[in-house]
This record gives structure tokens, C-alpha cells and sequence, in this order.
């Protein structure tokens, strides 16, 4: 449920505020979810700050092709999902054979993609 918990809040940023009211409490500068998905949501509704919000958090979703306990097709589809919802830095890594574990592969491909976000961040001061 990890990922599922990383991408869900990822959305609740975007909207700066719960279904109950209550405001979103941090600030995210990234999301990573692995051979996850993003529950309860089938299409997020999207206001102006949402889009603006989504469109600049970086979202890094990998999963294998072999999934069996979330699907390739679920992953697929979070990433629609979340695409459609304004989340632009998206980036959906597939993994050949991949099942729901992590390789070697994977985790340097995460390093990889953390050390250019964190010098992104760096970058921007």
C-alpha cells in the first residue's frame, strides 16, 4: 500500500485540501510509487490551483510488466489518471519479468531519478 499512499497524497496536494476540509498539511517536491497504484479515483476533479499544483510535482510510478499483485494495467492506468489530472512530470518506468519486488534495475533507476530532481531543486535555490 505504499505506493498507493504516495500517489493518493500526491493528489491531495494538488488540492491543497481533504474532502472534509481540512488543508493538506506538507509541502511535496516529489512522489515515487512502485508497482502501485492510485486508489479511489477513477478521474480528479481539477481547479485552477489543483492543475497549477499537479503540474509541478514530479511523479516517478515504476512497475513491472509481471505484476501479480497490482496489475501492469492498474499501473497504467494511475498514470492516465494522473496525467489527465495536470500532473505533468509523470514518468512511467516499465520493467520486463518485474513482479511485485524490487531489482537492482529499479533502484538505480529511483537513485537515478532522485539525484536529478534533488539537483533540480538545488538548481532552483
Amino acid at each position: 500500500m505504499g505506493a498507493a499512499t504516495a500517489l493518493h497524497s500526491a493528489a491531495w496536494y494538488a488540492h491543497e485540501i481533504f474532502t472534509n476540509g481540512i488543508t493538506y498539511p506538507i509541502t511535496l517536491s516529489a512522489t515515487i510509487g512502485l508497482s502501485g497504484w492510485l486508489h479511489c479515483s477513477s478521474k480528479m476533479e481539477t481547479s485552477q490551483t489543483a492543475l497549477r499544483r499537479a503540474g509541478a510535482l514530479p511523479i516517478l510510478l515504476s512497475h513491472g510488466i509481471a505484476g501479480e499483485v497490482v496489475t501492469y494495467r492498474n499501473g497504467e492506468r494511475s498514470a492516465e489518471i494522473l496525467r489527465s489530472s495536470g500532473f505533468q512530470f509523470l514518468h512511467l518506468k516499465t520493467y520486463n519479468g518485474l513482479g511485485h519486488y524490487t531489482i537492482p534495475e529499479e533502484m538505480d533507476d529511483v537513485c537515478k531519478w532522485l539525484s536529478t530532481r534533488l539537483a533540480l531543486d538545488r538548481s532552483r535555490g
